[in-house]
């Protein structure tokens, strides 16, 4: 293939690249314009693509109409002590499966990977009633402990223990080490990036999480923000469009936030998986 033709295929991966890339930023684009309109560009057809001046107050009266700062700190609790949680329980389970010889290893770990299958969904009634019976239901804890063990965080984990040199391991074991100061101060570093894109994955999933708060809590002093901006949907009569919008955007802007951070790690872990 000459340079003419390798100028052309590179031409046209650009294209898709960025036709690619328009698809997954339009609907935020979208959402970050209708925030800041007034109620008649809203409906205005054909419709117009920047404001002709910017609204402010749709954020102050989207964050004016209910406890949104509650909602705001249930979510950062939620998500944060659902992650902390999982790390205290993911770091052993994963650190065990990937240097432990012992029986029914594989089995155990094979039901691990099953879990990943079965959706929240599935299994949220027995869930609920346990819940019940502990006196938890309307708590943020009904929130935090049923994704306390992650079977996804498990499954990163092992594969990046894996990946650490056996002697590593045993230099540290022959300097007296003991196992638990191994997978913390040997293991856990090297897999910084493993664990920076774990936590980034679980903290966007469970700050957008709608499903479970909305069985689990039934006032506002315990429900998340995403409940919150349904809620606001249903005071805005569904037509106030830029108020929702603007509500829509409280809910993204800490991810936005937090994903700006933790890109470098996200592709040195995308990286460190594959060599």
């Amino acid at each position: 293939m000459g340079k003419v033709g390798k100028r052309a295929w590179k031409t046209i991966e650009w294209l898709l690249l960025i036709g690619v890339g328009l698809v997954f930023v339009f609907p935020f684009l979208w959402m970050f314009i209708t925030a800041f309109k007034t109620m008649p560009e809203v409906y205005q057809f054909p419709p117009s693509w920047w404001p002709n001046s910017w609204q402010f107050e749709n954020f102050r009266i989207a964050w004016s109409s209910g406890p949104f700062l509650t909602y705001v700190w249930n979510s950062l609790i939620v998500a944060l002590g659902t992650l902390v949680l999982q790390f205290l329980i993911g770091v052993p389970a994963a650190y065990s499966f990937a240097r432990y010889r012992f029986k029914g290893r594989n089995m155990l770990f094979g039901l691990s990977l099953i879990a990943l299958m079965i959706p929240s969904q599935v299994i949220f009634l027995p869930v609920y009633v346990q819940m019940s019976h502990w006196g938890l239901v309307d708590t943020l804890w009904a929130l935090i402990l049923p994704f306390g063990a992650s079977a996804f965080g498990i499954f990163l984990l092992r594969q990046a223990f894996m990946q650490v040199p056996d002697e590593v391991v045993e230099a540290a074991r022959l300097d007296n080490a003991s196992e638990w100061k191994i997978m913390w101060t040997i293991m856990v570093p090297l897999a910084k990036p493993v664990l920076v894109t774990f936590g980034l994955f679980s903290f966007i999933y469970h700050w957008n999480d709608y499903f479970w708060p909305l069985i689990m809590t039934n006032s506002d002093s315990v429900r998340t923000l995403p409940i919150g901006i349904s809620m606001l949907k249903a005071a805005e009569g569904g037509k106030q469009w830029n108020v929702i919008m603007a509500g829509n955007m409280i809910l993204v802007f800490p991810i936005l936030i937090v994903f700006f951070f933790a890109q470098r790690h996200i592709i040195n872990a995308f990286v460190y998986q594959s060599k």
